[in-house]
């Protein structure tokens, strides 16, 4: 029975610290998953780490090859640029668009087309040096893990798949162990309290054990014939893998990264940016200015300048919002960070997911005490009906 017991509180407790994700309930009465319920604290204790560990983006960028990055944007912008320009002209100047002869609109696609890979080029280049300064990182994956608490629950269950396991499987053989003790305390003193409080006991002190020796010792020990280490310790390149995969192609995506600079709290200077290289190829391609200042005025070339730069921030998120592109390039980023995992002493790499586990050790024990008294108080219920 204690065996039993040991073996269903973790099970339950884990369940418990990752579902329902969404608060279900009455008011105060009621229950959400540990994990998604302290998303937003767990957030920050895993940005803190990982950060630390991530380095310098811009040295990621430049591993990104931005010469792959130029090509992404000419691929997507380049069959498009002539519909980009009629839609900045027919919403600015749409009488001017429709009465331009023909052979005169053509050239203005063929200078931009002409103009737009040194850009561009450019551009991505100007971004690479700026990087660290134009994206926030801790503020994106803050953002999207607390709005998503779904990604936390992915992220810890299938990074520590084996260790939640192991600790279920060990709560029975633990519980097993502790039952034998309890037995014949019982056959000594059959008394109505000992077998609830024994049950808790049991519960409370299969889970502490559990977790424990997933995480300790954090380096390998011989113990008689074996080499001991907490689990999470031993497994530390392939946990660094999954870790390291999950991060790049759910958090730190190229799409998530350009909606940062646009949006974030720099989105003003990566605009700025944007448009200190769109000045130029406006300039040389709308036949010199389109003789602008004459046909359309200054505020008329103002506001042609304005919707050429929002323009760009659409294209920019249509050209990184590619689902192959950004699949092509997260391989890179979890590189980047996998090795530097793989690198971290034990009490370094503990720290990485630790924090988080440690949100849940009190419920869980306690939950597996409670599991476990209510355990002892049926087998006792059934001993005082069987006499």
């Amino acid at each position: 029975m204690a065996a039993l017991v040991g073996w269903i509180t973790n099970w339950l407790a884990i369940q418990m610290s990752f579902y329902p994700v969404r608060f279900i309930g009455i008011g105060v009465v009621g229950w959400q998953g540990v994990i998604p319920r302290k998303a937003e604290k767990m957030a920050h204790i895993c940005i803190d780490r990982t950060l630390q560990q991530f380095g310098d983006l811009n040295e990621v960028y430049r591993k990104l090859e931005p010469q792959r990055i130029i090509e992404q944007i000419l691929s997507q912008v380049t069959p498009r640029l002539d519909e980009y320009i009629d839609e900045v002209m027919y919403e600015i100047q749409p009488v001017l668009w429709d009465n331009m002869p023909l052979f005169l609109r053509k050239r203005i696609y063929g200078w931009a087309r002409e103009q737009l890979p040194s850009r561009i080029e450019t551009l991505v280049e100007d971004f690479g040096d700026d990087l660290d300064d134009l994206v926030d990182l801790k503020a994106l994956l803050s953002r999207q893990l607390t709005n998503h608490p779904d990604l936390m629950n992915r992220i810890f269950k299938e990074a520590g798949e084996v260790e939640l396991n192991s600790v279920i499987n060990r709560g029975a053989i633990i519980g097993g162990l502790l039952g034998t003790i309890l037995a014949p305390l019982w056959l000594h003193y059959p008394e109505p309290w000992v077998l609830p409080l024994g049950g808790f006991v049991v519960g409370f002190i299969t889970n502490w054990l559990a977790i424990s020796l997933i995480f300790s010792p954090l380096t390998p020990r011989r113990v008689l014939f074996w080499n001991i280490q907490g689990l999470f310790l031993r497994r530390q390149p392939e946990i660094s893998d999954i870790w390291s995969r999950l991060v790049a192609e759910e958090l730190i995506t190229v799409e998530k990264v350009a909606d940062a600079m646009l949006h974030g709290e720099h989105g003003d200077r990566t605009r700025a940016i944007i448009q200190k290289h769109l000045r130029p190829l406006l300039d040389n391609t709308v036949v010199m200015k389109l003789t602008a200042q004459v046909a359309i005025g200054m505020t008329g070339y103002t506001d042609l300048k304005k919707a050429m730069n929002d323009k760009a921030v659409v294209a920019t998120r249509d050209v990184f919002g590619d689902p192959s592109f950004n699949r092509d390039r997260a391989p890179v980023v979890a590189g980047v960070l996998a090795e530097q995992m793989k690198g971290l002493a034990p009490a370094e790499f503990q720290d990485i997911l630790r924090p988080a586990f440690r949100e849940e050790e009190l419920q869980l024990m306690v939950v597996g005490g409670l599991l476990g008294a209510l355990a002892g108080a049926v087998q006792l219920a059934v001993f005082v009906l069987a006499i």
